[in-house]
């Protein structure tokens, strides 16, 4: 663990995110170092422990220690990849369904990082620590698509202050149940974990900002639809949450509300894409806009649909 650090907040300063000030005061530090340490109980204000979502003000006194990250002690295992691109600074996957992003409880030596570990051979960031090195953001089990990974330290700083930030675009392709009335809207509705089930999120007061754009791309029928969904926010499972509180939950989400019905095809998993990414290089500054086509299990169950 790293020695303790003290900073004044300066006079004036409108209430704030404490992670977001410290990043901005230390920028050789990610937010995202910031926020692993206001979650390991590692930042005082006026010498009282803050939670990660808490605010300050000019005038407190902040103190701060970070986390050392150690180095990966899992087993690199050659694991095929689909790479959208490549440098020396980051990877772009196509993540396939099914490969879980991290090692966690119950997980083998088949994750993303094991793979990553075995393709860059000791070149990712160490930022993300011992369970997630190089990466930025993540994607659920069963979702497929776009996913960035740093391969440096400064570039998984860039990358993460984008994420945060909200300053990349990221488009997503769901198919979900019924037809909504509408072509396209927005769901702005906070999200927070679900008081009694934990594996869930909700939507309602209390939650966090979460705000999602979304249009028709194609009715199949009034009993399902091909939406495109965009995020401004990055919250655990928002499109899944969101769509469910639209009345349209994606195929294939038992969690989330849908059933199987009869006459339809039944999806083998979360019928969820990331399909389109833009965002800055962090190094060239230059845009990046990236696609990864539709999966094949994705095609043939619009394929069927379509037949319905």
């Amino acid at each position: 663990m790293s020695k303790i650090a003290s900073y004044t907040v300066p006079e004036g300063t409108c209430r704030t995110r404490a992670d977001k000030v410290l990043a901005a005061a230390f920028p050789g530090h990610s937010r995202a170092a910031f926020q692993r340490a206001l979650e390991a109980g590692l930042v005082r204000a006026d010498g009282k422990v803050i939670a990660q979502d808490d605010e300050v003000r000019g005038g407190q006194v902040l103190e701060f220690s970070l986390p050392e990250t150690k180095p990966a002690e899992l087993r690199p295992v050659e694991i095929p990849l689909d790479v959208v691109f490549e440098d020396k600074h980051l990877i772009v996957l196509n993540k396939p369904a099914g490969m879980v992003v991290h090692p966690g409880v119950g997980t083998g030596e088949d994750t993303l990082v094991h793979a990553l570990l075995a393709h860059c051979a000791g070149s990712l960031s160490g930022i993300g620590g011992v369970e997630r090195p190089g990466i930025v953001h993540r994607l659920d089990k069963d979702t497929t698509g776009l996913l960035v990974v740093a391969k440096t330290d400064a570039a998984h700083r860039a990358l993460a202050d984008q994420f945060a930030e909200r300053s990349l675009r990221k488009e997503y392709v769901a198919l979900v149940s019924g037809a909504p009335k509408a072509d396209r809207g927005t769901i702005d509705r906070p999200i927070s974990r679900h008081p009694t089930q934990r594996h869930r999120m909700t939507t309602g007061e209390g939650g966090r900002a979460a705000k999602t754009d979304w249009e028709v791309v194609e009715r199949l029928g009034a009993r399902a639809a091909l939406l495109r969904c965009r995020i401004h926010s990055g919250r655990t499972h928002q499109i899944r949450v969101h769509l469910k509180s639209l009345g349209h939950p994606i195929l294939g989400d038992t969690t989330y509300g849908w059933k199987p019905a009869a006459g339809l095809p039944t999806p083998p998993r979360i019928m969820l894409h990331a399909e389109h990414l833009v965002f800055a290089h962090p190094s060239t500054d230059r845009p990046l806009d990236l696609r990864a086509p539709l999966p094949k299990d994705f095609q043939t169950c619009l394929a069927a649909l379509r037949k319905v």
